[in-house]
């Protein structure tokens, strides 16, 4: 097995699901602590900015890491579309989201417009109404370009699986029949983004998540070692369907030692 440089962590259904805790994550968060390997959570909840994931993380999981330690797609939206609009003056706004993502595109530029804005960007948004769909909508259909955070169809939680932000972005295809441009996992954007500020390269890092569809694709995607651990969404059926098989399997991350990989 190769001796992996740095780790991407996927965080609900592999390092928690809501509020319930996976101990055996904890433990694992732990090792890599002590073995001084760097690691990243990779998230495509884009509800939190970095310190409320540290926060929740602490205070509700006890596991204690910093802002340096997460990236989300939040961030990652904010990055793209900053990239994307350079010096161009084009920075407009309509998002239907919650504050890690609207705080996220705050902080690189762009202001709200609900009528005409370049962009609309669709997330997670726990108080979603029709009519924060309608605008968003309505701009699409007059020629904004249509964004999505991620494709999650599902997010575990303590009730189980919960609508994913992917839910919400198929309702804005499907009245504007727009496809979107998806930033988080399971594309490549994410990942790449994060491997630069950790200055890793793809082949030296492991990509480890709960969700064959959006966590283990990014790595495939990303040209990143992946690990599933069956803790969240996917199961070893739904996998075993797949034609490209991730790096590894395991069924907790009590099955993986950061230095030899699986243990039985």
């Amino acid at each position: 097995m190769k001796n992996y440089q740095a780790y991407l962590i996927d965080l609900d259904g592999t390092v928690y699901a809501g509020s319930k805790r996976y101990p055996k994550a904890k433990a694992f968060v732990e090792r890599l602590q002590a073995a001084k390997v760097p690691f990243k959570f990779v998230t495509n909840n884009t509800t939190k900015l970095p310190v409320d994931v540290v926060a929740n993380l602490a205070d509700n999981h006890d596991i204690h890491v910093s802002t340096d330690n997460v990236y989300t797609a939040g961030l990652a939206t904010a990055d793209f579309l900053d990239e994307r609009a350079g010096e161009t003056g084009k920075r407009t706004v309509y998002v239907v989201g919650e504050i890690g993502l609207n705080q996220a595109l705050a902080a690189k530029g762009f202001t709200v417009d609900e009528e005409h804005p370049e962009y609309v960007v669709v997330g997670l948004d726990s108080d979603v109404t029709y009519e924060k769909f309608a605008k968003a909508i309505l701009a699409i259909r007059s020629g904004s370009t249509f964004i999505g955070t991620n494709s999650d169809s599902n997010i575990p939680k303590a009730r189980g699986l919960m609508p994913g932000a992917g839910a919400l972005v198929d309702l804005v295809r499907y009245a504007t029949q727009t496809e979107p441009i998806f930033v988080g996992k399971p594309e490549p954007i994410i990942l790449q983004n994060s491997l630069e500020l950790m200055g890793i390269a793809p082949e030296d890092a492991l990509m480890v998540g709960d969700n064959y569809q959006t966590d283990i694709l990014a790595g495939i995607h990303a040209g990143v070692d992946t690990l599933l651990v069956y803790t969240g969404v996917s199961t070893p059926e739904q996998v075993a369907q797949q034609a490209i098989q991730p790096t590894y399997t395991i069924p907790n991350l009590d099955h993986w030692d950061i230095e030899v990989g699986p243990v039985d």
